[in-house]
């Protein structure tokens, strides 16, 4: 039985552990998180998404877990609607789907679909990875080193087994300009509701400030802005006093949303990245998802290149040969790339001024992309839009 060690117990990780497991793999994840990690905005279940899904036969139970979806809208400082555009916009394929879900619960899908064919080990990582006669030797931080055929890195954009294995991460990143705080926020009787409405409100200087449906008594928040580098991702105090400063003169519910992002338990803060990395595999080791080619939340893909990738990944080594023999294996490899490139490399081609229309500079951008969000919903514009943003595989923020 060919033993796996899957770094990362996220969307990818976990759908090609279950997989394998599926397969007759001996599979281990490896997680450094104490346990699944909770938080994270709404996912679409379009595409890829609901095709892999409808494959494990998880997607009835994704179905019952949707999120009420109206639609997205911009607002002014003072909560007025400068544009909106409703889940039916572009035939269904608009910036917001009907059919989306929280991350959290996708991945708690995912993880317990695994169940008994595979092992997870939370709070735990990799410190060394070595190539053995047979496999990679695998040093972790407390768990007993161990062997095994396979080693696959699904540790998202930062991940350990790249910088391992290919090289330190400023090598692969490629930033976009822009950071992102996500966090979820327990309604209060005096919370302004969203009505199902993913809500953003735009101010001058890159910035804005988003509120949109979660489970019922709550709401999923992002504030984005300008910036390349970030306090220490451990240092949550200096993460809010940035935070606080930026967006001190920013209006509608902003002081409102600040102070409860202190409160709230899965409150995260990263910037928009892409991660190319020119070969996902060197020997043994292979990488997964964010880890291999993160295209940033601004693509809306991350969650269908995660399910898709995963699927190709196992479906190239589940093979019962295919790591009997090491010209095997990297045939399986590669075949995994090839599958994969051409749907990363799209999704990595934003749509053009994509970053700008998610934070506009000045007032007059702002009015100019929420002019733009009502027109292109207009035909023939509407036509040409879904023409173009297919030629570009863009879908919503995920």
């Amino acid at each position: 039985m060919p033993r796996v060690l899957v770094v990362g117990a996220g969307i990818a990780g976990d759908t090609v552990a279950l997989m394998l497991g599926r397969a007759g793999w001996e599979v281990t994840v490896a997680e450094i998180a104490p346990e699944l990690r909770g938080g994270g905005q709404s996912v679409d279940l379009r595409g890829d998404c609901r095709a892999v899904l409808d494959r494990l036969g998880l997607l009835d139970e994704v179905l019952a877990r949707l999120v009420d979806q109206r639609g997205a809208a911009w607002v002014d400082g003072d909560g007025r609607r400068l544009a909106e555009m409703p889940v039916e916009a572009f035939g269904g394929n608009g910036y917001v789907s009907k059919e989306e879900l929280l991350r959290s619960d996708l991945a708690r899908v995912l993880h317990d679909a695994a169940g008994a064919q595979v092992t997870h080990l939370f709070g735990e990582t990799v410190e060394a990875l070595e190539d053995a006669p047979n496999g990679v030797s695998v040093r972790f931080r407390h768990a007993p080193p161990a062997e095994f055929d396979l080693v696959i890195g699904a540790d998202g954009a930062h991940s350990r087994v790249r910088r391992l294995r290919f090289g330190p991460e400023e090598v692969f990143r490629r930033q976009l300009g822009l950071a992102h705080a996500w966090f979820t926020m327990d309604e209060t009787p005096a919370t302004p509701p969203v009505d199902g409405w993913f809500i953003t409100h735009n101010a001058p200087g890159s910035r804005s400030v988003e509120a949109r449906p979660g489970h019922p008594g709550q709401q999923e928040i992002g504030f984005t802005f300008a910036a390349t580098t970030l306090p220490p991702r451990r240092d949550r105090e200096a993460q809010f006093a940035l935070l606080d400063q930026v967006f001190a003169d920013v209006g509608w519910r902003t002081r409102e949303l600040l102070a409860a992002a202190r409160q709230a338990p899965d409150f995260a803060l990263d910037t928009f990245d892409q991660i190319q990395v020119p070969k996902w595999s060197d020997g043994r080791v292979v990488l997964l998802g964010d880890s291999a080619w993160c295209a940033s939340p601004l693509s809306g893909l991350g969650t269908a290149l995660a399910l898709r990738g995963a699927a190709a990944l196992a479906d190239a080594v589940g093979a019962a040969d295919a790591l009997r023999l090491p010209h095997r294996l990297s045939d399986a490899l590669t075949a995994y790339e090839t599958a994969m490139r051409p749907r990363v490399q799209n999704a990595q081609r934003l749509f053009p001024g994509r970053v700008r229309q998610a934070a506009p500079r000045t007032e007059l951008g702002i009015h100019t992309v929420a002019w733009l969000i009502r027109q292109i919903q207009k035909p023939p514009l509407a036509k040409t839009f879904t023409r173009l943003a297919a030629g570009h595989g863009q879908g919503q923020p995920a």
